[in-house]
């Protein structure tokens, strides 16, 4: 008798539904800051939740996948390769910060756009909430006076808790910037006297920033008074009537799971050390909002091709929209859900991934055998199909990536002549279209990531070492030209090629080489490398035949 394969995701949705109890609706969360762009590391972030959410589904779970943008957040500074008076926008909302490229409302916007996309390319499908629109709107209006009211035994648990970490002390930038808020909270005086360490901070009404210190606080009326140490402007807030600031972060996460009523939530381990955000929502959320802590997986984060370091901030690190310029939307997918989230892991877009669409290729052979289903096959379906977006787009005939990333190259991306040479490579198709979304992703990453030393250049001319072959080279051209077929198909072209240095020793082409003939093969083929493509190596020879065509292959290896 065959038992279900179970993962961490299987697990996962088992305490969401004992946090939520037994038919009732099972909240999964995420929560990112469109800070910067949104890279490899933070897509985790978003794909442990939907996992978890999709599981529940097929269970026939009440289920939502409730992400968060906190978009509420400060603008904290300005990164390389922005104008740097963008620095008069440092602590206000990222949502009033506006966008130096001038393509969105905002810098919150602009950083926003290209995850969406990627998820729905993926498959996520959330309900996203702007923590900007949720605190003006003051949804959270009752909870932020309940903090307040309550902000003595706030501070007493925050004290319990007090660590002061140093950014630089953290395993990657990615996880300093995620102590950035943890940290301001611990360190930041919001108000002066018995207010320093006030659970609540006020944006400024005149400048727009939270460079604001609290000067006074009315129980009774709920005035918040406070003086701006950027314009030096002295205002007042009402708590009760007015929406011009937010919790700090230690308060407000617990304060969500509360109000959203969370049932699960992934965090990264930055949130989960000693002192750390989670450690003291778990605390919080009890004693102050009266709900208890969700469930949770703790994850790793994501390296990119060797680099440690991630920051959101900064410029030029990988996105789920980079990955998914090179990889299928249900590889990317997979790359997650196969790893417990607690291993890290790093996306190389270079050489590994042809061996990686190998790797998958051969996944999915396997999946289609019912016998075979294990713990590897159920990621592979975790990874291709979704509840509501069905079977991820994926080409209708499965070439191996090696070849279309080849002929690409050699044809510089012809879809006409990369049609003929997948043709007579075996792989029957009706089109360009059958080959999609591989081909263009092949194509992309010949041109994007393989550097130019490594791509191949067909010579336009005749090299003039033809005038100056040796014996034994001229007779293995003259016997390869009097054998190749006056039309390329894939297995006879193979053979020729293999052949020819077995035939000038008097051999037949079925017969099994010996060491000599290895030898002559290697240096035979690295002969037509050099009269074809002027290197020593490049793609698979029979390959590259099919590609150049016959007429091509004669006129670049018969001597003048």
């Amino acid at each position: 008798m065959s038992t279900e394969p179970t993962d961490w995701v299987t697990r996962a949705a088992d305490d969401a539904i004992r946090h939520a109890g037994e038919g009732n609706l099972v909240t999964v969360a995420s929560g990112a800051s469109p800070s910067g762009p949104i890279h490899l590391g933070n897509l985790r972030e978003f794909l442990t939740p939907h996992f978890v959410a999709e599981e529940l589904r097929r269970r026939g779970v009440p289920v939502r996948h409730l992400h968060s943008w906190d978009d509420y957040d400060r603008f904290r500074k300005v990164p390389a390769g922005v104008p740097a008076e963008w620095a008069t926008h440092i602590g206000r909302p990222l949502t009033a910060v506006p966008d130096p490229w001038e393509c969105h409302d905002s810098w919150a916007a602009h950083f926003k756009a290209p995850l969406e996309a990627a998820l729905a390319e993926m498959g996520v499908e959330v309900d996203a909430i702007s923590q900007t629109e949720h605190y003006k709107a003051g949804a959270y209006r009752d909870q932020i006076l309940l903090a307040v009211s309550r902000r003595h035994e706030i501070e007493t648990v925050l004290a319990q808790h007090r660590t002061k970490p140093a950014a630089t002390a953290a395993e990657s930038e990615q996880e300093a910037e995620a102590l950035a808020d943890s940290v301001a909270d611990d360190e930041e005086a919001t108000g002066t006297g018995d207010l320093a360490r006030f659970p609540f901070k006020p944006y400024c009404r005149d400048c727009g920033r939270d460079t604001t210190t609290i000067t006074s606080y009315d129980d009774e009326t709920t005035d918040l008074a406070y003086h701006c140490n950027a314009c030096s402007y002295d205002g007042v807030t009402n708590l009760t009537t007015e929406n011009e600031g937010k919790l700090v972060w230690k308060v407000d996460w617990p304060m969500r799971w509360a109000y959203e009523r969370v049932n699960f939530e992934p965090a990264g381990l930055d949130h989960m050390t000693p002192g750390s955000s989670y450690t003291v929502g778990q605390a919080l959320v009890g004693a102050i909002f009266d709900w208890k802590a969700p469930s949770r997986v703790t994850y790793a984060f994501v390296g990119f091709a060797g680099v440690q370091k991630m920051s959101s901030s900064a410029g030029g690190v990988p996105t789920a929209a980079d990955a998914l310029r090179v990889l299928e939307a249900p590889m990317l997918r997979w790359l997650y859900v196969r790893r417990q989230p607690r291993q890290a892991f790093t996306i190389d877009f270079g050489a590994e991934v042809v061996r990686l669409y190998d790797e998958w290729d051969a996944l999915t052979k396997k999946a289609a055998d019912p016998a075979r289903r294990d713990a590897q096959v159920l990621a592979h379906e975790r990874a291709v199909a979704t509840a509501s977006a069905g079977v991820l787009p994926r080409p209708a005939v499965t070439v191996p990536f090696r070849l279309l990333s080849s002929v690409a190259d050699v044809t510089a991306g012809s879809p006409e002549l990369i049609s003929r040479v997948v043709t007579e490579s075996g792989y029957e198709h009706n089109g360009v279209p059958d080959l999609e979304p591989r081909l263009s992703k092949a194509a992309t990453w010949m041109t994007e990531y393989v550097p130019s030393s490594d791509r191949t250049t067909v010579r336009t001319t005749p090299s003039e070492r033809l005038s100056s072959l040796s014996p034994e080279e001229s007779a293995w051209l003259t016997t390869l030209l009097d054998a190749l077929p006056s039309s390329y198909e894939l297995e006879p072209v193979t053979s020729v090629i293999y052949g020819v240095p077995k035939l000038v020793r008097g051999m037949s082409l079925d017969d099994a080489p010996t060491d000599e003939v290895k030898a002559d093969q290697k240096a035979f083929f690295k002969l037509l490398y050099n009269l074809l493509v002027d290197a020593d190596r490049g793609p698979r020879l029979p390959t590259l035949f099919l590609a150049l065509g016959p007429e091509t292959v004669r006129s670049l290896l018969t001597p003048a």
